[in-house]
């Protein structure tokens, strides 16, 4: 019988808890510092990047804008050299688009194994 696995339970892609990404900026869907995924979290933020020049660009031209600070929403935006949780969607299309961005494997959601393989998610690894 097969093992029954929660997606929504805090560990990350390689079975072990799920490390904080970022408290500043403090990102994730609750905005918790940590890429948690819940039945709440539709987009399946879960993916723990680490934000480049040419990423946050390529972000921004695909209509995902996190580096404009919007201080309506307390949103100091996303400078080059931080980490921030990515939806799956955005991420998926980053590596159809040859974009991927390097990602943290200890805060990375294990949620996003749903969507891509692990093989793929330890090609663009840079905590291995």
């Amino acid at each position: 019988m097969p093992k029954f696995v929660n997606i929504y339970e805090d560990l990350n892609v390689l079975g072990g808890p799920l490390e904080p990404c970022s408290m500043k900026p403090k990102t994730g869907f609750y905005r918790s510092g940590s890429c948690q995924v819940d039945e709440q979290n539709q987009g399946v933020h879960a993916v723990c990047i680490y934000a480049t020049e040419e990423f946050l660009e390529y972000l921004k031209k695909v209509g995902n804008d996190l580096s404009t600070p919007m201080p309506q929403h307390n949103f100091p935006g996303v400078k080059p050299g931080q980490s921030w949780c990515l939806s799956a969607g955005f991420f998926i299309k980053s590596i159809q688009d040859g974009m991927a961005p390097h990602i943290f494997l200890h805060s990375t959601h294990q949620a996003i194994l749903q969507h891509v393989d692990l093989e793929t998610l330890k090609s663009l690894a840079i905590d291995l």
